[in-house]
């Protein structure tokens, strides 16, 4: 496998840690009724965000194709999907069981879209594994 997709992977696994931290981070801000943790983690997205576009051997590697499919890929993993099962399921805990306000909400988006984000993990080293076992296959 070219370097250039194990970077795009790297990338890819720390972009969605990163907008981890910043989602868990607005749930404890909430729940500490403090918005430091959440300012906090802004301040890092923003300047990780800053250094990349800034650094030049940094921005030449994430223009890169495989780069950019990836985190489109982890983008599905932890925002796209986890918004609508959160939307979904918050609806049928609502009209089932009890209302829930938007702590609770948000709770259960964080914990979906972690999920998500090893999902995608489990899914590129997945992926990894197979590419491997088809290039010891050719090397025979």
């Amino acid at each position: 496998m070219p370097k250039v997709r194990h970077y795009a992977d790297l990338v890819a696994i720390l972009a969605g840690l990163m907008w981890l931290l910043v989602y868990w981070s607005v749930s404890y801000s909430v729940y500490i009724d403090n918005i430091e943790p959440t300012m906090a983690a802004l301040l890092i997205a923003g300047s990780l965000i800053m250094i990349s576009f800034v650094h030049r051997p940094i921005r030449v590697l994430l223009s890169r194709y495989h780069v950019r499919k990836r985190r489109t890929e982890m983008w599905m993993h932890i925002l796209a999907l986890p918004l609508g099962l959160a939307f979904l399921i918050a609806i049928l805990i609502e009209h089932l069981i009890t209302p829930i306000d938007g702590i609770q909400k948000m709770l259960l988006f964080n914990v979906l879209a972690t999920a998500g984000w090893l999902v995608f993990i489990f899914t590129l080293a997945v992926k990894l594994l197979i590419h491997m076992i088809k290039e010891k296959r050719k090397a025979r």
